[in-house]
């Protein structure tokens, strides 16, 4: 399989990233187990979580991916062919939350001991913390860099003024830069990012990761009624969202496309994202073992310029 530059940090990653959210919410740690043996047993090496995955869940307070993903490393003893990253500054509780240096040396550790490792390959803001100083967020990054506790940092959530910014203080300074960005982008998704800020990652060579890269299951084909909300805990969601005029063209044009290629529509959709230049890897998850077909599929389905193109007419916006 093929690995890709994760902007100028020196990793390598395969085309897609498992996404993280799902472990100890709508997997439990066997299935999670499952899950990560069938992505990396295919040949993918990219994990993405987070310190607060997954607080939402009932009877959950965050670090439960970390903790579900660190005993698999450790049971499987593979951690040197794993690219990890994981996110800090959502809250973790009270006054635990941001990008400050303070929480960011505290909650580093409590990532590594969740993790049971020593390094994070990629570690990135989760969200924009306009209290704290870029020089002071980088600054603490450094330090984890130079002692070895991180080798990269990214951001997630950023505007393109806020990226640009970061990427001036970088620059000026000498301190590390976010070598990653975390958008939400997919086939239906696609204003926020492309245009300013795909310009400026482009620019200045980020490794882009998506996520939603599947607009929460809608892009699967699965949503195609009012009555299919119930179909799993984000179809209402994804009903209310996206089940529109233009949401029909776009899974006609995943039909089509699929049909062509005796493919799903979510294996094209992943697959087109895979395609857009610049863009790294897109974050797929799954809760069931079945569901990894798809995933895995996808990054070999190889799209010719009339599908991109039908593909990119049917989501224009």
């Amino acid at each position: 399989m093929d690995r890709r530059p994760l902007g100028r940090s020196g990793l390598t990653v395969s085309p897609l990233c498992f996404g993280g959210n799902v472990f100890g919410w709508t997997a439990d740690e066997a299935t999670s187990f499952r899950l990560l043996d069938a992505f990396v047993d295919a040949g993918f090496n990219f994990i993405d979580t987070a310190d607060v995955y997954s607080a939402w869940a009932p009877g959950n307070k965050g670090g439960e991916s970390e903790t579900i993903i660190g005993n698999w490393m450790k049971s499987r003893g593979n951690r040197d062919r794993i690219v990890l990253a994981t996110k800090v500054g959502s809250e973790m509780g009270p006054g635990k939350k941001g990008l400050s240096p303070a929480w960011i040396r505290t909650a580093v550790e409590d990532s590594l001991m969740r993790l049971q490792t020593d390094r994070i390959d990629l570690y990135q803001s989760h969200w924009d913390d306009p209290a704290t100083p870029f020089e002071d967020t980088l600054g603490a990054y450094k330090e984890l860099i130079d002692q070895g506790k991180i080798r990269a940092v990214g951001a997630s959530n950023l505007t393109a003024p806020r990226l640009r910014e970061a990427l001036e203080v970088s620059a000026r300074t000498g301190l590390p830069r976010y070598e990653t960005l975390q958008p939400e982008y997919n086939l239906h998704d696609r204003k926020g990012y492309e245009g300013e800020l795909e310009g400026l990652c482009r620019e200045n060579g980020l490794g882009v990761i998506s996520y939603y890269s599947l607009a929460s299951g809608f892009l699967t084909g699965k949503y195609r009624s009012a009555a299919d909300a119930g179909k799993s805990a984000r179809g209402q969601g994804a009903v209310s969202k996206y089940l529109n005029d233009r949401g029909r063209a776009i899974l006609a044009a995943l039909d089509e496309v699929a049909g062509r290629h005796e493919a799903t529509p979510a294996q094209v959709a992943l697959a087109w994202l895979i395609a857009h230049p610049g863009l790294t890897a897109p974050i797929v998850s799954a809760s069931r073992p079945e569901q990894m077909g798809d995933l895995i599929a996808a990054a070999s389905l190889r799209l010719d310029a009339g599908d991109i193109e039908g593909l990119d007419r049917a989501s224009a916006y």
